[in-house]
């Protein structure tokens, strides 16, 4: 019978390996029949509290209560909806403000703060609502009652008019996404993550779920310790850490510092990254230091329940080479589609299948300005998902990203990819990250990097490698390179910065 409910990974599991350790936080670790024991108690409450098929809140510190708390949300049949401390006060009231969710479930450190949101449902304790009783014969309705076309979650990405998106995913286009990506990156019990992203990011979906799946094991990695590679390498072997999916800049900023000639993470065996474009010169040094290890290049946005497309890296690639993101998942297409909608080799990439997710929650407008008709099917509603992205296809037939539509510029009359400026300047020896932006307003570009290259020579170096139409009309080199909570480059908060 078709799985059709993502709780089934974790009831299948908990049958096998009951004591085994699913999620290791800094303070608490959790079994997977605690993980078990503790959402469905969660579930109970909330069938109680008779809310269902709505938006449940989770603000808990990132830890293995809270992925419990996640579950415990969809055995209640609602969909969860993180936030977290570090998240911007404004940015969590217009969250509220758009769910107008009854619940929101805190842990004693988050209390608090929960207490002086503008938030009108209950506010309840995880470490009360976890310990009741089950009811199972009202999670055994619930369960008869759930579709796999419902949702489970809700995550909120930026909105370019500033307030957040909050996309919805439901059962099967998870479903769907752990089963490619479980087979992709070979995940089994053995697999121990090492997490990264925030659990308010879809990222978070590639450790969270396949650990239930196959009964492996998550360790939550300290924030912290992405200030400090060494300490953070030094972490990833004494936890034993062999799976790491991560952003690019978390990767990048352990070679640029020369980490990975004094010390390796000794058990990696796979590196998965993506969100970003990884830089020849840095992932070499990677490839260099484990030549044991699989690298997977991953590409795919929130609204197509994380990642669409992979590519295993099988070859050798050299300064100015682009690493491919390959092909789409099984069950997925992928069309570039040009400026008159009709099929390029080059053009914005476009998003069809199951992993399409179900658009924006309270937000009709913005859904049908991404979520639109396939312009190559006029015969019945088919929905796909505009990703704002520029692909083309390469010489072997490889899909290789190009650019964000909003990262092309015209200046001094030419067509111009911010993306250019950056891969020269990453290439270089002692720069460890860059960011260029543009204001057009004044018809300027900005070059912000880290590095040991001061800026004087590092604009005469500049000078011999690109044209004079690209060069930045102001250089900064900046201490650190300020990230988003994801560890992305932060763009936004650069294209400020005066």
């Amino acid at each position: 019978m078709q799985q059709r409910n993502v709780l089934e990974y974790l009831e299948n599991t908990v049958k096998r390996l009951p004591g085994k350790t699913a999620y290791e936080g800094e303070d608490s670790e959790l079994t997977f029949e605690q993980v078990y024991k503790s959402s469905r108690a969660i579930g109970s409450y909330i069938a109680a509290e008779a809310i269902y098929g709505e938006p449940v809140v989770i603000f808990m510190r990132k830890s293995p209560e809270a992925v419990a708390a996640f579950f415990g949300t969809v055995y209640g049949g609602c969909y969860y909806v993180p936030i977290d401390e570090e998240m911007p006060r404004m940015r969590i009231e217009l969250i509220l403000k758009s769910l107008d969710s009854k619940l929101m479930i805190v842990d004693e450190a988050t209390r608090a703060k929960a207490e002086q949101f503008d938030f009108d449902g209950r506010i309840v304790n995880y470490e009360e609502i976890s310990v009741l009783d089950e009811d199972k014969a009202a999670l055994e309705d619930i369960r008869r009652r759930q579709l796999d076309t419902d949702p489970i979650y809700i995550v909120f990405t930026s909105g370019s008019t500033g307030i957040p998106k909050g996309v919805i995913a439901c059962h099967r286009s998870v479903i769907d996404y752990i089963e490619n990506l479980s087979a992709v990156l070979h995940f089994d019990e053995n697999t121990r993550f090492g997490n990264q992203s925030p659990f308010y990011f879809d990222a978070c979906l590639k450790e969270l779920y396949p650990t239930i799946k196959f009964g492996a094991s998550t360790v939550i990695v300290p924030r912290q310790l992405f200030m400090f590679p060494i300490k953070l390498v030094e972490f990833l072997n004494e936890k034993k850490i062999n799976t790491v999916c991560w952003v690019v800049s978390a990767l990048s900023m352990i070679s640029a510092f020369g980490v990975l000639d004094k010390t390796v993470p000794q058990y990696l065996r796979t590196v998965a990254f993506g969100s970003e474009v990884f830089h020849i010169k840095q992932f070499n040094r990677w490839r260099a230091a484990l030549p044991k290890a699989r690298f997977v290049n991953l590409y795919g946005p929130t609204e197509a329940t994380g990642m669409s497309c992979w590519y295993e890296v099988d070859r050798e690639f050299s300064e100015g080479d682009v690493i491919p993101i390959g092909r789409p998942f099984e069950n997925t297409e992928i069309i570039l589609l040009d400026d008159d909608n009709k099929r390029a080799t080059e053009g914005e990439i476009c998003i069809r299948g199951t992993c399409v997710t179900l658009g924006y929650y309270n937000n009709p407008e913005r859904t049908a300005e991404a979520f639109v008709q396939n312009p190559l099917n006029n015969h019945y509603p088919e929905f796909i998902y505009r990703t704002g992205d520029i692909g083309k296809l390469n010489e072997r037939g490889e899909l290789v990203f190009v650019s964000r539509k909003d990262y092309q510029i015209k200046h001094m009359g030419h067509r111009i990819e911010l993306g250019e400026i950056e891969a020269n300047v990453n290439s270089l020896d002692g720069i460890y990250s860059s960011c260029a932006v543009y204001d057009r307003e004044k018809d300027r570009i900005g070059l912000y990097y880290t590095g040991s290259i001061d800026e004087k020579s590092l604009g005469a170096i500049l000078k011999e490698k690109i044209p004079r139409y690209m060069l930045p009309n102001r250089t900064v080199r900046l201490e650190t390179m300020p990230l988003t909570p994801n560890g992305k480059i932060d763009r936004k908060l650069i294209s400020g910065l005066k």
